[in-house]
């Protein structure tokens, strides 16, 4: 039953236009997961420096390009944070790629960040955390991916 309510909102946010078939995805890859890999590199940079809110916000942005690579991989390209996290339930968690356990990370990282962003709360711990499935996620995606580096 999950895989259908899956399908069904992955058909609904085409539907909608929030995720488009996007030919030039594949060619983005590797730019997105650079993106992936200095915004991760820069949270734990803030984490050092105790700028909680920041790195929070910041592996928050590392999980959403890691997530738009996949997304890319698969032909894909989102108008929408939510539909990003649709789509990976659907092409990658559907498929037995990627733990679902992951995709919750990231959808408690679009929380964390949003409270970051928009209600200045956030904590040492949430962003310790953060930084750190951020980082599983990418090495999940560069293994998915086949990438090396």
């Amino acid at each position: 039953m999950g895989q259908n309510i899956e399908e069904a909102n992955f058909s609904e946010c085409l539907k909608k236009g929030r995720l488009k078939k996007f030919a030039e995805g594949p060619s983005l890859i590797e730019k997105e997961i650079e993106n992936a890999r200095n915004d991760l590199e820069t949270a734990f940079d803030s984490i050092t420096r105790e700028n909680y809110k920041w790195a929070t916000i910041q592996a928050y942005y590392a999980m959403f390009h890691t997530a738009r690579a996949l997304l890319y991989s698969k032909g894909f390209r989102e108008r929408s944070h939510y539909c990003l996290i649709v789509a990976i339930k659907a092409l990658f968690v559907a498929e037995k790629l990627l733990d679902i356990r992951l995709v919750e990370v990231l959808q408690m990282a679009k929380t964390l960040r949003e409270n970051a962003d928009y209600e200045n709360e956030f904590s040492q711990d949430s962003a310790e955390t953060l930084a750190e499935k951020a980082q599983e996620f990418l090495s999940k995606a560069k293994e998915i991916l086949k990438l090396n580096n």
